[in-house]
């Protein structure tokens, strides 16, 4: 007779885990990871925007580095950051995850464009 092997849950993520797997990143792409940590299922951000939330309001393309070597996604959602215009970045394959993740999340999009609006901006 066979038992069914019970997987053990996933662990939830938490800011404290999260930080801990950051230790090897500078204090510039904890904030911009943390940031992004906190944005919602069915909320987008800009570049700019995580750019001003960590008070270096001119440092948005430095955003965009500090998201393309994210080590945690999709638990860090960088696919939830888009560009100041609703345009997705980046090369033609991760815009198409990223383009099929905020779908799921129910984000509205025309093309490679989300609809920004109160309602989908963090």
């Amino acid at each position: 007779m066979h038992q069914k092997r019970m997987k053990k849950p996933e662990p939830a993520w938490t800011r404290e885990t999260v930080l801990e797997r950051l230790s090897e990143k500078t204090d510039f792409e904890k904030a911009v990871l943390m940031a992004t940590f906190e944005i919602p299922k069915g909320k987008v951000s800009t570049y700019k925007r995580i750019a001003e939330k960590i008070g270096k309001p001119n440092a948005y393309r430095a955003v965009g580095n500090a998201l393309h070597k994210n080590p945690l996604a999709p638990i860090i959602p960088c696919h939830r950051v888009v560009r100041s215009d609703g345009f997705l970045a980046g090369d033609k394959e991760s815009v198409e995850i990223r383009r099929h993740r905020l779908l799921d999340e129910g984000i509205p999009l025309e093309g490679n464009r989300v609809k920004l609006s109160e309602e989908t901006l963090f």
